[in-house]
């Protein structure tokens, strides 16, 4: 197959990437940030279809996991230990997505007895909707290049727990809204 130069470029940003976040080199912290991580996994995904190349789909593969065992769990400068959901270690790897996933950004959340600082708090980690909504259009993703349905019942698992945490109704007779 006669390779493009921007197809080559791709394989090159993606080889990249997997290097320098710890996806395929041994380094002290793998960084995971759920934003980005989506858009790699797809990436990832492209190329395995595009080539038929095994290490691609590898790639993508081995990129969700790290992401559903990092920011499936709790951070390790927070007091709270374990998966998100509260499930014990067997029950978290089988349902990763089922307490969410935190977006991998640098500053702990904000307590609940912390004050509300809206500078700060584009800073901090924590589950913000959008980026969940991507997560779950990517392991649809997954689960349709694969054949594999568990990323779908992730993706399921996923949505019914960012509904019951994002959507509320304000007051009585009211539509529905989402947290924002």
């Amino acid at each position: 197959m006669k390779q493009n130069p921007s197809f080559s470029m791709a394989v090159e940003i993606m080889t990249e990437f997997a290097s320098l976040t710890g996806l395929t080199q041994v380094v002290k912290a793998q960084r995971r940030y759920l934003w980005t991580d989506a858009f790699a996994v797809c990436n990832f995904l492209g190329l395995y279809r595009q080539t038929g190349d095994d290490k691609y789909k590898a790639l993508a593969l081995l990129l969700v996991d790290q992401v559903h065992n990092i920011l499936g769990r709790h951070r390790e400068d927070d007091s709270r230990t374990g998966w998100i959901s509260g499930l014990d270690e067997e029950e978290g790897l089988l349902h990763p997505t089922k307490g969410g996933l935190r977006i991998g950004k640098k500053m702990n959340e904000r307590g609940l007895s912390d004050r509300f600082d809206e500078r700060v708090e584009w800073d901090s980690d924590g589950q913000y909707y959008h980026y969940l909504t991507k997560w779950m259009h990517t392991l649809n993703r997954v689960s349709r290049i694969t054949g594999d349905t568990t990323y779908n019942t992730w993706a399921l698992e996923l949505a019914k727990t960012v509904h019951a945490g994002f959507v509320h109704a304000p007051l009585y007779g009211l539509q529905k809204s989402i947290y924002w």
